[in-house]
C-alpha cells in the first residue's frame, strides 16, 4: 500500500477525544445488545411465546431475531462505511450513534403481544432490524477514528480500547439487569422492568452525540482527501475492488473465534445456563457478569502487548488458549459436583481468552485496509463476521440443543470456528504492528 500523502501527527488532545468519543458509541451498541441476549427469556415471554408454542420455541424466536439484527449489520457498514470513506469519520460516526440511540429507545416502548398480538413481534423485529443497520456503520468508523489518531507504536492499545468500551457495556448491561431483577417483584420485572435499560440508551446517546460533535477529522482521511485524484491516477494507489474483497474474507476469518466465543461466552451463556443447566436467572447472571470480568481485564493488556511483539504472536496463542480450554471449561460448569468457586473460575477464564483475542483484533483488522476503504473495510469485516457467528450463536446452539440433546454444542461451535481462525492468523505478517497505516 502507499502513503496517501503528508499526515499530520494527531496532538495528545485530539488522540484523546478521538479515544473518547470513539469508545462511547461502541459502548452504547454493545450495552444494548447484551441487554437483549440478557433479558431473552423475558423478551421471548412478551414478544415471542405464541399461542400453542413451548418455551424453547420462543426463545428460538427471540434468537431468531437477534440474528436478523446481525444481518442487517453488513449493509450498514457498506451504506455508512462507504459515506465513511467519502464524506469523513466525524458526520459518519454523529450520525450513526444518533439513529442506534433512536432505535434503541423505541424497542422500550413497544407493546407486547398481550397488547396488541403478532405485530408486537414484527414491531420488534423491525426495531432490531434498524439497530442492526445502524450499528454495522459505527465499528468502521470508531476503530477507523480511534487508530488514524494513534501513534504508530500504540495502535494496538488505542484500538484495545473500542474491545474495552465492549465489556463495559456488556457488564453494564448485565448489572443494571441484575440490580432490576434484584429490585423488583418478577412480576413487575416482566411486566415494565425489562423496559428501564432500553429506554437509558436515550441519555447515553446524547452524550456520545456531544462527545463526537467536538472531534476533529483524522490526519489519514484529511490527507487522502487531499491527494485523492493524484493517488487514483496510479495503479498502486488505486483501492482495487478484488483486492478489498479479498482482504475482507480474510478479516472474517481472522474474526471467526473471536465472533463466536464472544458471544457463546458472553451473551448467549445466561440462556445455555438456565434452560440446560438448570440454573436460576440470577446465577446465570452472575456468572455472565464472572466472564465478562475477564474479557475486560484481559483485554488492554494484550493490546499493549500486540504493540510489543506483534498482533500475530498475541492473538494465536489466546485463539490456540479457546480451543484448548473450551471443552474442559464447560465440563466444569455442567458438573455437579463443581464447587461455585471453580465454576465461576472456569467462566472467568473463559472470558479472558476471548479478551486476549479482542485486544489485538481492532488494530489488527484497522492495518489491514488503506485510508480511503478502511472505514467499509473494517464494517464489513467485523458485521460479516458477527452477522453469521455472533448473531446465529443463540440460534444454532440452542437449537442444536433442542434437537440433539447434546450439552457439549457450545463447545464444539466454538472450537470449529477458531481452528478457522488459527489458520487465517498464520497469514498475518510478525511487523504490521510496527508499519505506518498506509505502509
Amino acid at each position: 500500500m502507499t502513503r496517501t500523502g503528508q499526515i499530520s501527527p494527531a496532538t495528545a488532545s485530539q488522540s484523546r477525544r478521538a479515544l473518547v468519543a470513539g469508545s462511547v458509541g461502541n459502548f452504547i451498541e454493545w450495552y444494548e445488545f447484551g441487554v437483549y441476549g440478557y433479558l431473552a427469556t423475558l423478551i421471548a415471554g412478551n414478544f415471542f411465546t405464541l399461542e400453542g408454542q413451548t418455551g424453547m420455541t420462543g426463545l428460538l424466536l427471540t434468537y431468531a431475531s437477534f440474528a436478523l439484527a446481525f444481518f442487517c449489520r453488513p449493509i450498514g457498514a457498506i451504506i455508512f462505511g462507504r459515506i465513511g470513506d467519502r464524506i469523513g469519520r466525524k458526520p459518519t460516526l454523529i450520525a450513526v450513534v444518533l439513529l442506534m440511540t433512536l432505535a434503541t429507545a423505541i424497542i422500550g416502548l413497544l407493546p407486547t403481544y398481550a397488547q396488541i398480538g403478532v405485530a408486537a413481534p414484527l414491531l420488534l423485529t423491525l426495531m432490531r432490524m434498524f439497530q442492526g443497520l445502524f450499528a454495522g456503520g459505527e465499528f468502521g468508523g470508531a476503530v477507523s477514528l480511534m487508530t488514524e489518531f494513534a501513534p504508530k507504536c500504540k495502535r494496538g492499545i488505542y484500538g484495545a480500547w473500542q474491545s474495552f468500551t465492549v465489556s463495559l457495556g456488556l457488564l453494564t448491561g448485565v448489572a443494571l439487569v441484575a440490580l432490576l431483577v434484584q429490585t423488583l417483584p418478577e412480576a413487575q420485572m416482566k411486566d415494565w422492568g425489562w423496559r428501564i435499560p432500553f429506554l437509558l440508551a436515550l441519555p447515553m446517546g446524547l452524550v456520545a452525540l456531544y462527545l463526537r460533535l467536538k472531534l476533529d477529522e483524522t490526519p489519514n482521511f484529511v490527507a487522502s482527501q487531499k491527494d485523492e485524484p493524484e493517488v487514483q491516477k496510479t495503479a498502486a494507489g488505486k483501492a482495487s475492488a478484488v483486492a478489498t474483497a479479498k482482504a475482507i474474507a480474510l478479516g472474517i476469518g481472522r474474526m471467526m473465534g473471536w465472533s463466536a466465543g464472544g458471544y457463546t461466552f458472553l451473551v448467549v451463556m445466561p440462556s445455555y445456563l438456565q434452560t440446560s443447566l438448570h440454573a436460576t436467572f440470577l446465577q446465570a447472571l452472575v456468572a455472565t457478569v464472572l466472564a465478562n470480568v475477564g474479557f475486560a481485564l484481559a483485554i488492554l493488556p494484550s493490546g499493549w502487548l500486540s504493540d510489543k511483539i506483534g498482533r500475530k504472536k498475541v492473538m494465536m496463542i489466546a485463539v490456540f488458549a479457546v480451543i484448548v480450554l473450551s471443552f474442559p471449561l464447560l465440563h466444569l460448569l455442567q458438573n455437579p459436583q463443581s464447587s461455585l468457586l471453580v465454576k465461576g473460575i472456569a467462566v472467568l477464564i473463559a472470558g479472558a481468552t476471548i479478551g486476549m483475542i479482542a485486544g489485538p483484533g481492532p488494530a489488527m483488522l484497522a492495518e489491514m485496509f488503506p485510508t480511503r476503504v478502511r472505514y467499509t473495510g473494517l464494517g464489513l469485516s467485523y458485521s460479516l463476521s458477527n452477522a453469521v457467528f455472533s448473531g446465529c450463536a443463540g440460534l444454532i446452539i440452542t437449537g442444536l440443543i433442542k434437537e440433539t440433546g447434546n450439552l457439549d454444542i457450545p463447545a464444539y461451535y466454538v472450537v470449529a470456528t477458531c481452528l478457522v481462525s488459527l489458520f487465517a492468523l498464520m497469514t498475518l505478517r510478525k511487523d504490521d504492528h510496527l508499519r505506518d497505516l498506509d505502509e
